[in-house]
């Protein structure tokens, strides 16, 4: 269940609803329908009564009566008891093993790309450039002096973690290396934090949308998902109202959050927000993990601090693998030290610690972490012009967000068909991950994203392959008229 929705709350969202095209019970159910395939009206949320919400919107409780009554015959409403029904899906979308979780949308992670396929289901940069190889080249000539030890380190090789805890006391966040536990990439980190602090059935707080395989790791712990949307990309930020009014309502064990160009949106989230978000995480009782992962991959200058900057309790992630190279598997955790014991402990029962070659090459990068930076930073710039070019004019239907950093941009499709075309996209070159793979119970149908990781002649080959696709998906007089009358049940 993910609470319920005030009168005050649900009018705001809906905004210019009625605008007279349609009779206004239409209209209504139509912007509350869309609002639930957004995930901006998450899963299982109560809608008002009949009597508050007529109220609030000054119209007559008839007109809600009659919005209500279609949602719940498109079954986008649940019966429920009295008026309080609540958002879901209709049960003809989504019903194979998997939705939930966006399974088999992309394929499965780390599986080979056939030849010929241009693969936009990851958003990863190759090695850069000279960087890695100088630092793996210096790593083996400092190994001679470590070989006669054991080579297990659960909190990883000390160099490593003074050169993260010189990092973050640079970016203006003291910390010292008994704060820093070396993880084999975030993934590996935000496991580890997950076993450590949560159990089966506590609840979690997440952005909806957010990044998967983060997702993945919640749901493998049992844990009970609560997603908070993000605003439309006209407002941009984060919807710290609804994040507050959702972690005292909710109180979740922990919540996650990438602020730093956020996956997928690219948005960087503002100070003020940053520091309302720590507020409200510490009156909630809430851990609050940041993963910084994309921190590096700043595109537009914006300045912000860290989040462990507003709050000595937060935990935050970090990695090399998007700003260096995913191949490395080197990441990091960097929290109080009582919690890094923790965490520590909880590690051996996963692994014993990571390979100490890719850690010493990592302490190299991490101390010239800015090195190679400006040049990659003056690629994605380009290619992120090229990309959002492109789709102005081969898919000018599509609203592309501009991303402040990171890796990818989010786009909002003119229908819900995202899964339908990356069905279709492998025949055509190119692979995808659907917008459901980012969002909780199967929304961002309307929704895709994708990354500008590729050069820009690779990436207009791409952009001409989505303009096919969508130009076949279209081109189907049965499924056109499916997307008109019942998106949802398109890709049933």
């Amino acid at each position: 269940m993910s609470g319920s929705l005030t009168p005050t709350a649900l009018a705001r969202l809906l905004g210019q609803w009625h605008h007279g095209n349609a009779p206004a019970y239409r209209e209504l159910a139509d912007v509350v329908r869309l609002l639930v395939l957004d995930g901006r009206i998450p899963l299982g949320t109560a809608l008002p009564s009949e009597r508050t919400l007529s109220a609030t919107l000054a119209v007559s409780r008839t007109t809600v009566t009659a919005a209500y009554s279609s949602l719940r015959e498109q079954g986008f409403l649940s019966s429920g008891q009295g008026t309080r029904g609540r958002t879901c899906l209709p049960r003809t979308a989504y019903a194979g093993k998997g939705r939930d979780s966006g399974a088999g949308l992309s394929g499965a992670p780390g599986l080979a790309v056939p030849d010929g396929i241009i693969d936009l289901a990851y958003a990863s940069l190759p090695a850069s450039g000279e960087a890695v190889h100088q630092a793996f080249a210096a790593a083996l000539t400092e190994l001679p002096a470590l070989l006669p030890g054991f080579g297990y380190d659960a909190l990883g090789v000390p160099g490593l973690r003074e050169a993260i805890a010189g990092h973050y006391a640079d970016a203006g966040v003291p910390t010292t290396a008994g704060q820093i536990l070396v993880t084999s990439g975030a993934q590996h980190a935000l496991n580890i934090v997950l076993r450590a602090l949560v159990g089966r059935q506590d609840k979690v707080l997440v952005e909806q949308p957010t990044y998967p395989n983060a997702l993945d790791a919640i749901r493998a712990t049992g844990c009970r998902i609560v997603p908070v949307p993000l605003p439309p990309a006209s407002e941009r930020g984060w919807d710290l109202d609804a994040t507050e009014s959702a972690l005292m309502q909710h109180r979740p064990r922990m919540a996650y959050t990438v602020p730093d160009f956020h996956n997928p949106t690219g948005r960087l989230m503002p100070d003020a927000q940053r520091r309302r978000l720590v507020r409200a995480a510490a009156a909630s009782g809430t851990i609050l993990v940041g993963d910084e992962t994309l921190r590096e991959l700043n595109l537009d200058g914006g300045t912000t601090a860290p989040l462990a900057s507003f709050s000595p309790a937060v935990v935050s992630i970090g990695s090399l693998s998007k700003s260096h190279w995913a191949g490395m598997r080197t990441g990091w955790i960097r929290a109080s030290e009582s919690l890094i014991q923790r965490f520590a402990a909880v590690r051996t029962t996963m692994d014993l610690g990571g390979p100490v070659v890719e850690q010493l090459a990592a302490a190299h990068l991490v101390r010239s972490l800015a090195d190679p930076l400006p040049a990659r930073l003056s690629a994605l710039r380009e290619n992120r012009s090229a990309l959002l070019e492109l789709l102005k004019v081969h898919l000018p239907r599509w609203e592309a967000e501009r991303p402040d950093g990171g890796l990818a941009v989010w786009c909002r499709l003119p229908y819900p068909g995202s899964t339908a075309l990356t069905v279709i996209a492998p025949e055509l070159g190119i692979r995808l991950a659907a917008g459901p793979r980012f969002g909780v119970g199967g929304v961002f149908e309307n929704f895709l994203r994708i990354p500008f990781t590729l050069p820009p002649d690779q990436l207009e080959t791409a952009v001409l392959a989505l303009r096919a696709a969508q130009d076949r998906l279209e081109a189907a007089p049965q499924l056109r008229r499916t997307l008109r009358d019942s998106p949802a049940a398109a890709i049933a």
